[in-house]
């Protein structure tokens, strides 16, 4: 069982369910769009990012990403950390049909890609010597590789994220912050060698 300092915040009871499975800190709710309205369960994020600090994992659909978005909106964003998890084709167990976009939840994923996802978003793991820090990539970077400021940089970025199971729809600062938590930076720097824009 692994035990983090931060309290994960999911979108539903079922990514809890998978969790407890094999995490055992504090984990909360946004109960999907619910939150929008929610202001008690608001001001508990607000109070537990501020005090413990939270790590927000969410779905890789867009629901996800505009859950996602709000809460960076309504806590201290030095104490978010995000965790963004991969895309995978599939389904979960309890349903009959895949999602709008076919991708699995945090539910459907297995938990060896929920604790590597934990770990490469900085997640402070009690027991766990903390990660080196790694050479991140920076909004220099980005206009430096092309990805930002350049005439076919929103062309690029899309090819990049899709050779990287990334949703294609997320923008440039959320770009930056996903391929942080998920690539080391000579990993980018290959991955567009191999889709031949260097």
């Amino acid at each position: 069982m692994l035990e983090l300092k931060e309290t994960i915040v999911v979108e539903g009871k079922y990514d809890l369910i998978r969790l407890r499975e094999f995490i055992a800190s504090p984990i909360i709710t946004t109960d999907g769009f619910r939150i929008f309205a929610d202001k008690e369960k608001q001001f508990l994020i607000r109070e537990i990012a501020s005090k413990n600090g939270i790590v927000l994992m969410t779905d890789p659909d867009r629901a996800g990403q505009v859950i996602r978005s709000f809460l960076r909106g309504i806590a201290d964003k030095s104490k978010i950390k995000q965790c963004y998890v991969p895309l995978v084709k599939g389904v979960e167990k309890r349903k009959s049909a895949p999602s709008k976009d076919g991708l699995l939840g945090v539910e459907g994923l297995s938990a060896d890609i929920i604790k590597d996802a934990l770990r490469r978003c900085g997640a402070e793991i009690l027991g766990e010597a903390k990660p080196e820090k790694q050479d991140e990539i920076t909004k220099m970077d980005l206009y430096e590789l092309g990805l930002s400021g350049r005439e076919n940089s929103a062309k690029i970025r899309q090819q990049l994220l899709k050779s990287l199971g990334l949703p294609s729809y997320i923008s440039a600062n959320a770009m930056l912050c996903a391929i942080n938590c998920l690539y080391k930076k000579h990993e980018i720097v290959d991955k567009l060698k191999d889709l031949s824009y260097n």
